[in-house]
């Protein structure tokens, strides 16, 4: 793989699309989880963060988010490690790579980091609960995307 050696071995590739396959699953149930327990409103971020009278919720307790982190944390890490490694060899400008690289590590650390802050700095970083989720998807779906057409293009004949 280092050095794009699965382009022309159809193994590789079958195995490289059934993974964005599945990592296809990933992205859509991402949204499940989400909107499964707030939507794209401030209010209802601070809602499930910091509890709400009205739904009769409490907030989230810091034993509970420290063990959702802790299992986020690697398996984000490796999913978008394998999807950025593999754009490395897709036909994108050096400058679209690296912004795509970064763009998507820094999103998933946004969205991960903003449920602490709305929950324990300020309710106003809702907002950025919003859109760093926002951000993190359309991101993640280009990457599968790309990687998928990058994928079935180059596929021997």
């Amino acid at each position: 793989m280092q050095n794009g050696g699965f382009k022309g071995h159809p193994q590789m590739r079958l195995t490289l699309l059934w993974m964005v396959v599945f990592l296809t699953g990933l992205w859509a149930t991402n949204f499940g989880f989400y909107f499964s327990k707030m939507g794209l409103t401030p209010q209802s971020v601070i809602d499930y963060y910091c509890g709400s009278q009205l739904q009769f919720t409490q907030p989230r307790s810091f034993q509970t988010m420290l063990e959702v982190t802790h299992f986020h944390l690697p398996m984000m890490a490796v999913v978008i490690l394998l999807l950025t490694h593999l754009l490395i060899f897709a036909p994108f400008s050096s400058r679209l790579k690296i912004w795509l690289i970064s763009g998507t590590f820094g999103s998933a650390l946004l969205e991960e980091g903003s449920g602490w802050l709305v929950r324990f700095m300020y309710p106003g970083f809702a907002i950025l609960k919003i859109i760093s989720f926002s951000l993190f998807q359309a991101l993640m779906a280009f990457l599968l995307i790309a990687l998928a057409r990058f994928l079935l293009a180059d596929s021997p004949r």
